[in-house]
């Protein structure tokens, strides 16, 4: 087999790269969209929702557990992208000495919360309310594996997205970040599926490779490669539930968007509802210039913005960042934000800024933006 030019490589890390960006910044304008049920003022800042904030601490929990795993050698990532959340309470004021007492201790001299990401000061306005994540993390104190709720919240899954960047690995075991606070076996298994299904669409042949002209058929031919390693998950998919999924997708195949279908695959604001809504419309408008006509419809269902959210990261996954409506890129105050911690997952996944134990690393500031704990 010929060696791969450099030239082509080169392409090759520039179209992955296009992708992780449309995938973090398409779930930011979905979950924007969504919130405002598709009636956006006309100008002026678009106010990311909490969804979007919590996708950017899973980003950056993220890419601290890999720093750790670098330089400790040992690691449980759920554990960090929990720490990660806990951070994001306490800069919206949630427990915030309880927060103090668990984590800061463990700071000496230090300031907590730490890293780039609490410097945001958008993250630390209320935007919108996470109930069984902030239920959750108010028992920070007792042990991890006690904290859950019962609850099956579409949080649990849109704030999940971010680790399909990492590896198929990583999106299989997605459930067990949905469950550090979302206890229902439903939440953690559509959570686990969006992310393998996300997974796919990040890495699919790309439009411009299909030799069939026709951008539509890579989301459709992603998603039904994700839904046949479904299979593999550690997180048990019931029959019932990959039954749902394999008539989501048909439904689009079979029939004309119909608002009717959506509101009756995703009802509500749960995470099974997300996954399910999400597919179906991006299975229906696969299209990259139909992108902004399938956030508008998704836009539509009953829980808008948890629906648009999850459209919108498989879209953006696909097409990549160039395909998202740039009137709403532009506009999003968390666009930056997005797009910096997409860069950064890359280049932590395949480049280890701050070296690790053994090798030095080439970015002397990495570890102080993404703390390895």
């Amino acid at each position: 087999m010929a060696e791969e030019e450099p030239t082509d490589r080169r392409s090759k890390a520039l179209r992955t790269e296009s992708r992780v960006r449309g995938m973090m910044l398409g779930l930011g304008i979905g979950d924007t969209l969504g919130a405002a049920r598709g009636n956006l003022p006309p100008s002026g800042v678009l106010r990311a929702g909490v969804s979007t904030q919590l996708a950017c601490f899973t980003a950056e929990g993220v890419i601290r557990a890999m720093v750790r795993a670098s330089h400790k050698g040992i690691c449980h990532p759920p554990g960090v992208v929990l720490h990660a959340y806990c951070r994001w309470a306490a800069l919206q004021g949630i427990e915030v000495q309880r927060m103090r007492r668990r984590w800061g201790s463990s700071m000496g001299e230090g300031e907590w919360p730490d890293g780039w990401l609490a410097g945001v000061p958008v993250l630390a306005e209320r935007r919108g309310s996470a109930p069984a994540t902030v239920a959750a993390l108010s028992r920070i104190e007792t042990p991890h594996d006690e904290i859950a709720t019962a609850s099956r919240g579409c949080h649990a899954l849109t704030r999940s997205l971010p680790i399909a960047v990492v590896g198929i690995g990583w999106a299989q075991q997605a459930g067990d970040f949905a469950g550090l606070t979302h206890g229902d076996s439903a939440a953690r298994s559509a959570t686990a599926q969006a992310a393998v299904l996300l997974h796919h669409c990040l890495t699919s042949t790309p439009p411009d490779d299909d030799h069939t002209g026709r951008s539509d058929r890579a989301v459709r031919q992603a998603l039904e490669a994700g839904a046949a390693t479904l299979g593999d998950l550690d997180e048990r998919v019931t029959d019932d539930a990959r039954r749902r999924l394999l008539a989501a997708m048909q439904h689009a195949a079979g029939q004309p968007a119909q608002a009717a279908v959506l509101a009756r695959l995703a009802p509500d604001a749960t995470a099974p509802s997300a996954l399910l809504g999400g597919i179906y419309t991006a299975a229906w408008f696969p299209g990259r210039a139909q992108l902004r006509d399938a956030l508008d419809f998704a836009a539509g269902a009953p829980d808008g913005d948890s629906v648009a959210c999850v459209t919108g990261a498989l879209l953006g996954a696909v097409h990549g960042f160039e395909a998202l409506p740039l009137d709403l890129v532009s506009r999003h105050e968390l666009a930056w934000v997005l797009d910096t911690l997409a860069r950064d997952m890359l280049s932590e996944t395949t480049d280890s800024p701050s070296g690790s134990e053994y090798v030095r690393g080439w970015d002397p500031h990495w570890w102080d933006g993404y703390p390895g704990w």
